[in-house]
């Protein structure tokens, strides 16, 4: 049996004629940038997140720059950012001007420790970064308690977290401004680069909107240094067709995180994410597991017909973009999951005889891995689960 990690032309067979359709209004209507139809996405959006506001924008990496640079956080500042995150969240803060202040995560959830926060901030800290990695929540009640404390700004970073909803909110709806990203692998993905900033605060959209569009609001007379960063209508109307079914989407993704978790937990040398597959906070994006031998199980997993990836093997500390920092070895938690982490299949192409399939080939490696070490054949494997 063949797994892929990701299956897109399964939604997408499943959604064709409905984006055809879509498709072929668009080109219908001559308006290709900006316009009515980006409009009504924004609207839609806006509103799934219950929040007040969306800006339609180039990528997600754009939207966190813009959002930066619409709360003027620049050269001078500092951000607090995850030690652990994809490395468009640090990007975004040296595309700003300012300066990425990691701290390490939380070793149970991958996402930034708070109780590591409030130990980076300075005088010239401006704002904090929190990424809902993997489509979890970040601890949004304290990370803005610590925001409060000090003042400062609060960015999420929601590009894994399309409908993840907690107690106090839906992503997008708790910060000051949230990040989404719309790249086709995403939850809710288009057909090319695409993303979004939501937020409850209209002045901040309204320069948001300023800047996305060459700083204009009317074409050659510009406000001020703008970019070209705009989500296409094309884009926006795939979107639309796909987010009534984002929900059921995620039910399915939640559905083979739980049997994964269920069959896999207590495996030698085996970490499991360490969350409730069942909690609406989460909506399993990724499913991450951690083993010292990652790259033999990798392997092994491969020789079965299961493909999978590593999220993420450099953390950005330790790529060559910020090795002037010279942080390595200040992120321990950081290193230790990139060089154990391993993305399971999960998405709505994932039923639950492809789930059983990988279940087997893990329990299989490491089964036969805690064999070999009984005969003292290899060293010893740890099993701790946290």
């Amino acid at each position: 049996m063949k797994i892929p990690f990701v299956d897109l032309g399964c939604l997408h067979e499943r959604l064709g004629a409905q984006i055809e359709r879509a498709l072929a209004a668009v080109a219908r209507s001559g308006w290709y940038v900006l316009g009515p139809e980006l409009e009504a996405f924004e609207s839609e959006f806006a509103q799934y997140c219950g929040a007040a506001q969306c800006v339609g924008v180039g990528n997600g990496l754009d939207a966190l720059t813009l959002i930066l640079r619409a709360l003027e956080v620049g050269p001078g500042d500092e951000v607090i950012v995850p030690g652990y995150t994809f490395i468009a969240t640090w990007l975004a803060v040296t595309h700003a001007g300012a300066v990425p202040v990691p701290v390490d995560p939380d070793e149970h959830t991958y996402n930034i420790d708070p109780a590591r926060i409030e130990q980076a901030v300075t005088s010239r800290t401006a704002a904090i970064i929190a990424v809902d990695l993997y489509g979890c929540l970040a601890d949004i009640e304290a990370v803005r308690s610590i925001a409060r404390r000090h003042r400062l700004k609060v960015i999420e970073d929601a590009a894994q977290a399309h409908g993840a909803r907690g107690r106090t909110g839906a992503a997008g709806s708790w910060a000051d401004a949230a990040a989404f990203s719309f790249f086709p692998t995403k939850n809710l993905g288009c057909m090319g680069d695409g993303g979004a900033v939501v937020t409850n605060d209209r002045t901040l959209a309204d320069r948001l909107r300023l800047l996305r569009n060459y700083g204009s609001r009317i074409k050659y007379y510009n406000e001020i240094a703008g970019v070209n960063s705009r989500l296409d209508p094309i884009q926006a109307a795939v979107l639309r067709v796909k987010l009534p079914y984002l929900d059921e989407w995620n039910t399915l993704r939640r559905r083979t995180a739980t049997a994964y978790s269920a069959q896999l937990r207590g495996l030698p040398g085996l970490v499991i994410p360490q969350h409730d597959t069942d909690a609406p906070d989460h909506v399993w994006h990724l499913y991450v597991i951690q083993h010292p031998r990652r790259d033999e199980l990798q392997r092994e997993l491969r020789a079965a017909g299961v493909e999978t990836l590593i999220h993420y093997p450099v953390p950005p500390h330790l790529s060559a973009a910020y090795a002037a920092l010279g942080l390595a070895g200040r992120l321990p938690i950081a290193e230790r999951i990139s060089a154990r982490a391993l993305s399971l299949p999960i998405g709505p192409h994932i039923g639950p005889e492809q789930t059983a399939h990988v279940i087997k080939a893990v329990r299989h490696f490491c089964e036969g891995c805690a064999g070999r070490d009984a005969a003292g054949e290899t060293r010893p494997v740890s099993s701790h689960n946290t």
